[in-house]
């Protein structure tokens, strides 16, 4: 039971972190869609915004090797579930974000470092619990 327990964290904090980065790339890409349509000559600025939260997802993947490493399946379990939820919801977060800069880039607003900046706070909390996960 524990040895399942084990691989179920190591699942959990990959699947939930390539899901949170899935989502969050593509609210903010189906805003890029439809930004284009108004100001083409932004797009490599919707690209870049766009691409951000898929940063989670290399956490998660990060966190599932150094997680592979450890002896006490109850542990990873642990971590990989807290891990994975915080990658979760801090690329959804950061994708609903940078969505909105978008459109304000998209209505011609000089909004692109300030987007980047707000975006990076999300990021911050997916950075913690790598590190938290490190520490373990």
């Amino acid at each position: 039971m524990e040895l399942i327990l084990g691989y179920l964290g190591l699942g959990l904090v990959l699947a939930l972190a390539g899901i949170g980065s899935a989502y969050g790339t593509t609210i903010a890409g189906n805003a890029a869609e439809g930004a284009l349509k108004k100001k083409p000559e932004a797009s490599g600025n919707y690209m870049v915004l766009s691409a951000l939260p898929a940063t989670q997802g290399i956490y998660g993947f990060v966190a599932f090797f150094m997680l592979r490493t450890m002896e006490n399946p109850a542990v990873v379990f642990g971590v990989g579930l807290s891990v994975g939820l915080v990658c979760m919801l801090s690329a959804i977060r950061q994708g609903q974000v940078c969505a909105n800069g978008i459109v304000g880039i998209s209505q011609g607003h000089n909004v692109f470092t300030n987007t980047l900046i707000y975006a990076a706070l999300p990021e911050f909390y997916a950075i913690l619990g790598l590190v938290g996960a490190l520490m373990v």
